[in-house]
């Protein structure tokens, strides 16, 4: 307990990093997400803007990408990191990386969430008069508003296990943290801290996802 009390300041340090990576990444990611997803939806065979060849390559993008578990992930998309931002190590590299796997993920979550949209509505606002564009941002996408707010939800919590890796590129966050204080230097109560102010965030988001869409659906 005293090593903890003599490591509080890198210890908030540490917990802030993971709240900026996993912030930064839902926000890069997400909207990313949002677009693949809302595009591999529109293009669908039968959908809003159907284009079998766009839906194909986007699809084979997606399932080529999002199998690769995320530690090998991180090192493939090395070379691109330091192409793009200047550097293959550290946070930024880390939230790099996250957001073009987060943004396959969540693509998934969104195009599944979006086909959840009764097709009675869509052809309701279609024989008003509705364009395809218009129907996707009024009908569509307020529909499938309590789902998404879930998915996201799921995946902010995946986002948070996968900063625990940041160490491995010389990144920081609680991850790190319990790895280098914690675990090498044979120390369980700064693990158990980490893990335990981990929980807390995660469980403060559940909630707060879960409260959203209750929220969304009562509408």
């Amino acid at each position: 307990m005293d090593r903890l009390f003599e490591l509080q300041g890198e210890f908030w340090v540490a917990a802030v990093e993971t709240l900026y990576m996993v912030a930064l990444t839902l926000l890069i990611g997400g909207l990313v997400g949002l677009a693949l997803g809302t595009v591999l939806y529109t293009t669908r065979p039968g959908s809003l803007l159907s284009n079998r060849v766009v839906y194909n390559i986007v699809n084979v993008i997606i399932n080529f990408f999002r199998p690769i578990p995320f530690i090998i992930f991180i090192a493939a998309v090395q070379p691109l990191s330091r192409l793009v931002i200047g550097t293959g190590i550290g946070n930024d590299a880390l939230v790099f990386a996250l957001s073009i796997a987060a943004s396959f993920a969540i693509a998934r979550i969104v195009e599944q969430n979006l086909l959840t949209v009764s097709p009675g509505v869509i052809e309701a606002a279609r024989s008003m008069g509705a364009g395809p564009l218009r129907i996707l941002r009024t009908v569509v996408l307020p529909e499938a508003l309590g789902p998404l707010i879930l998915g996201y939800t799921f995946v902010l919590v995946a986002i948070v296990d996968m900063t625990a890796v940041a160490g491995l590129i010389g990144g920081g966050g609680l991850g790190n943290f319990a790895q280098v204080y914690g675990y090498r230097q044979f120390e369980p109560v700064i693990t158990w801290a980490a893990v335990l102010l981990i929980v807390i965030f995660v469980q403060g988001v559940q909630f707060l996802g879960n409260w959203l869409a209750r929220k969304v659906l009562r509408r």
